[in-house]
């Protein structure tokens, strides 16, 4: 077993993020958990996971709690944290838009700042974006504030690759397919489809260990089907 490595994860109170809670800790990695819904984290009992009740929305929430985080390293910092609002374009506000940037966008990029001294320079970034977030793929009515914030998350990961690639760490995305998770099943209502999160945090649990020996700037598609 390699040495244990620290690892930040957001959105971590459900679906892949709680799975991948579980991964990193069954597999003796020191997990800091972030979410704002910190129950079903602490419910699960697990030593070394640190639970961390945060809004990744509002940015002095954020910049209050960096002052107090203690590790000096991190190895990973996994964006997973997403907000989705199902609703058509002609009855959306700005509000709703500023609602899914927020989290999607404004608090990824405010996070991975803050967090830029203590990621390590052979560390990771590894943002979650989306299928519907890449160019010529399948587009999905209602979903024009979660797809364009995915849209800025994919942009982004290769910008942030390219400023940071002379002193890391590297950053790269996983654009993931339709995953049975509580936010499909917003998207989604009834959609049942074969990859369970268990099996999808898995694979980017490694990937977020060893994908940056591979690749850096790089937007991945991960998906065997799209809804």
């Amino acid at each position: 077993m390699d040495k244990a490595k620290n690892i930040v994860i957001t959105g971590a109170s459900r679906g892949i993020g709680l799975a991948l809670v579980q991964w990193f800790a069954h597999n003796q990695h020191n997990v800091w958990a972030l979410s704002r819904n910190t129950a079903p984290i602490e419910a699960l009992q697990l030593p070394n996971v640190t639970a961390i009740a945060l809004d990744l929305s509002n940015e002095n929430a954020v910049l209050e709690w960096s002052d107090t985080f203690s590790p000096n390293r991190i190895d990973a910092l996994i964006n997973n944290a997403g907000k989705l609002i199902n609703k058509p374009f002609a009855e959306t506000t700005q509000a709703d838009f500023e609602e899914v940037y927020k989290v999607n966008v404004f608090g990824l990029a405010t996070l991975t700042r803050v967090l830029l001294g203590k990621l390590q320079p052979s560390g990771h970034v590894l943002n979650i974006s989306s299928m519907g977030g890449i160019g010529g793929t399948s587009k999905f009515p209602g979903l024009a504030a979660y797809s364009s914030s995915k849209g800025a998350v994919s942009i982004l990961t290769e910008l942030l690759a390219e400023e940071f690639k002379e002193t890391g760490p590297a950053v790269n995305a996983l654009a993931l397919g339709a995953v049975q998770t509580e936010m499909l099943s917003e998207a989604f209502p009834g959609l049942q489809v074969p990859m369970s999160a268990a099996n999808m945090a898995a694979y980017i649990a490694n990937f977020a260990l060893s994908g940056h020996d591979f690749y850096n700037g790089k937007v991945l598609p991960v998906s065997n089907t799209t809804p």
